[in-house]
């Protein structure tokens, strides 16, 4: 498939040298438009069904946040431009699917391309069938400590982990137990029983998934109804689970 994108970029010199970039070094994407504000670039949004776009962060009149909050609910990835690494973990909030510092380095353009298009063919792929993780329902036990010992969980049975500070919140069914460990120390206890790390904060059971939506940042409905945000950084890894 071929990625229909734009450019949002104040400096038009920056904004040649991406654009020639692309031309040259990643076929598969399409330039559909290019902006240089927040206003622009609405326009462009509003009127192209589109797979990715090239963000800056600094705009005159607004910045790249401002225009993600503008747009709302969005089914495009976004790929971050900018002269300042500090913007990092505002970009990850903001689920930027990947972050480069100008100058650009080819290679990493490259992969940023590659990685969005690994995601949005998978994603397409999907969307009109019936979710079936490659794994079979696993059967076994994991033990969490309580304050007389310790308690025996089915591993079939719990819903997802979510991080608490150091503790780790454990939801099986409509009951919820807190465990003195972090979500690491369970991502890792879990690791080969189907269970996706989807969030910083989230570990989910990849059989208790019935939906995947695309929208904002993506995100993932549980057997409860549960509705949990995917990162961008971790859609590539949940989606190897499905066909």
């Amino acid at each position: 498939m071929t990625l229909k994108t734009i450019i949002v970029e104040d400096e038009e010199t920056s904004r040649e040298i991406l654009k020639k970039y692309l031309l040259k070094y990643c076929p598969k994407v399409e330039i559909l438009g290019e902006a240089a504000n927040v206003d622009e670039a609405l326009v462009l949004i509003r009127n192209h069904d589109l797979d990715l776009v090239f963000l800056d962060v600094e705009m005159p009149y607004g910045n790249a946040f401002d225009l993600l909050d503008k747009v709302g609910d969005r089914t495009f990835e976004t790929v971050f431009v900018t002269a300042y690494n500090h913007y990092a973990i505002d970009a990850l909030n903001a689920h930027a699917s990947y972050y480069l510092l100008k100058p650009i380095d080819i290679d990493k353009l490259i992969d940023a391309v590659d990685y969005v298009h690994e995601i949005k063919t998978k994603e397409n792929s999907l969307q009109n069938t019936v979710l079936q993780p490659r794994i079979t329902q696993v059967s076994g036990k994991i033990t969490i400590p309580v304050q007389q010992g310790f308690e025996v969980l089915e591993v079939a049975d719990i819903l997802y982990c979510q991080a608490d500070d150091n503790y780790t919140q454990i939801f099986v069914g409509e009951k919820k137990k807190l465990v003195s460990k972090t979500l690491k120390y369970f991502e890792e206890a879990l690791k080969d029983n189907g269970f996706a790390r989807v969030h910083k904060s989230y570990l989910v059971n990849v059989n208790k998934i019935i939906e995947y939506k695309k929208g904002k940042g993506g995100s993932v409905v549980l057997s409860s109804g549960k509705e949990i945000m995917v990162s961008p950084s971790k859609k590539k890894d949940l989606l190897a689970f499905f066909g």
